[in-house]
């Protein structure tokens, strides 16, 4: 099948038949289609959609352009099940998330990836701890799934390598936006991992790459029609990201708050109530709770008991992180920490989340490009909250830097990114972080 008559199929507004997407998902995997060939059909599929017999085929074909997982006969303690975000500044959630539900009898291999533009990767923020695994051989990842019920590791090179491809040609090609391609992406891997059901956690607000509530619930229907479609049981919740998730950013410092909040020593309330409401979709999607809200109820019990820290430090230790995470995580410190100042009293009323993102890449917590090395050291904590009222000079939120010269940039970056109006002027408080339910 030729790929001129695949990419004119639907330059034309036709849609593909399943035989056209199988080829040109062959195609990528076995170099028969040139670069220039598939951003030329990424393009057209950007601008002019695809069904939803489309999207599943698309999905389906990329699913199995590489290895699929299977757990049937691995010994495991309970349902596999999963949950992913569209990224987000802060959002430490998979961290905390995935032993909350492993200790509730579910199993979490949860496959997870870098940074992203200007949003936190989990295995970045992982990597922060000495010795973690985040590639283990399947034995080892085997092993620490018994054990702990949970581990988060990155997709190996033979998990849905057709995506691999399309995305590093959507990426230089302006195509990232297009739901379908997007949908395919996320669940090709998702389903590539032998999950029995899934959750997605589709941010929106100025810190997401949804920024508007249409777009993002475009987006999240989009995922629970085709994973059904392929046969993965999905839901789906809209959140908040119009602030910072929790109290920090930045890889080493979301660790450490995710052990505070595992351990009970703080518990950030957005970050609480979201987490919960994840946890509690995916224990009723995985047949571990009659009920959401007895699920809510479970994870919180979780919680609250200590358990799901001691999977967490299973976790950790099996995968060659600490063995007592908990109380010696031997996170790195940056040399420079410095407080940002109020500049004038009043109730902080908006933050540029998406700036306070691109400011913790710029300090090298992120990537500029994919080459550039991590300092898992650097970011923001003591991150306040929307709402809160301060008084000239207070800290928004405290830098930590590799230099004093980062540093200055990042306080600069800060001020910039936050909004302070008077008592009489400020809006309203922030709405709950879970916005909406598919």
């Amino acid at each position: 099948m030729l790929p001129a008559e695949v990419i004119r199929t639907k330059r034309d507004h036709g849609a593909l038949s399943a035989a056209q997407v199988q080829a040109f998902v062959l195609g990528l995997v076995d170099g028969s289609w040139s670069e220039g060939q598939a951003a030329a059909l990424a393009m057209a599929i950007l601008l002019n959609g695809m069904d939803r017999a489309e999207c599943v085929a698309l999905t389906r074909a990329m699913t199995h352009s590489g290895r699929v997982l299977q757990w049937g006969d691995a010994g495991l303690p309970g349902p596999v099940v999963d949950k992913h975000s569209t990224g987000g500044v802060g959002d430490k959630v998979s961290l905390v998330l995935a032993p909350i539900v492993a200790a509730c009898g579910g199993v979490v291999p949860m496959v997870s990836g870098r940074g992203l533009g200007h949003t936190g990767g989990t295995l970045d923020k992982l990597a922060a701890l000495p010795g973690y695994q985040t590639d283990p051989p399947h034995a080892r990842l085997l092993a620490v799934l018994r054990s702990a019920g949970c581990a988060i590791v990155g997709a190996s090179a033979d998990i849905a390598p057709a995506d691999r491809r399309l995305y590093a040609i959507r990426d230089v090609t302006a195509t990232v936006e297009s739901v379908p391609l997007i949908t395919a992406s996320i669940l090709s891997k998702k389903l590539a991992a032998g999950l029995g059901s899934l959750v997605m956690d589709v941010k929106l607000g100025n810190g997401a790459f949804m920024t508007d509530l249409a777009s993002a619930r475009t987006l999240a229907g989009s995922l629970v029609d085709v994973a059904t479609g392929a046969g993965l049981p999905c839901r789906a919740l809209i959140t908040d990201m119009n602030q910072v998730l929790g109290h920090s950013a930045g890889n080493a410092l979301e660790v450490q708050e995710s052990i505070h909040f595992l351990t009970g020593a703080a518990q950030e309330p957005r970050l609480r109530s979201l987490t919960l409401a994840l946890a509690a979709e995916m224990l009723h999607g995985a047949g571990l709770a009659p009920s959401v809200p007895a699920g809510a109820a479970r994870a919180a019990a979780a919680l609250d008991s200590g358990r799901a820290a001691e999977h967490f430090a299973r976790m950790v230790a099996g995968l060659g992180g600490p063995a007592d995470v908990l109380a010696k995580p031997a996170l790195p410190v940056a040399p420079v920490q410095r407080d940002v100042p109020a500049p004038r009293s009043g109730v902080l009323a908006a933050s540029d989340t998406r700036a306070l993102g691109l400011a913790v890449v710029a300090l090298g917590g992120g990537r500029r490009v994919a080459s550039d090395t991590v300092d898992a050291r650097v970011g923001f904590s003591q991150v306040l909250p929307l709402g809160s009222r301060v008084q000239a000079g207070d800290a928004l939120l405290r830098v930590h830097a590799a230099s004093a010269a980062d540093a200055d940039a990042a306080c600069a970056a800060v001020r910039a990114a936050f909004t302070i109006a008077d008592d009489d002027a400020a809006p309203p408080p922030p709405g709950p972080v879970v916005i909406d339910r598919l």
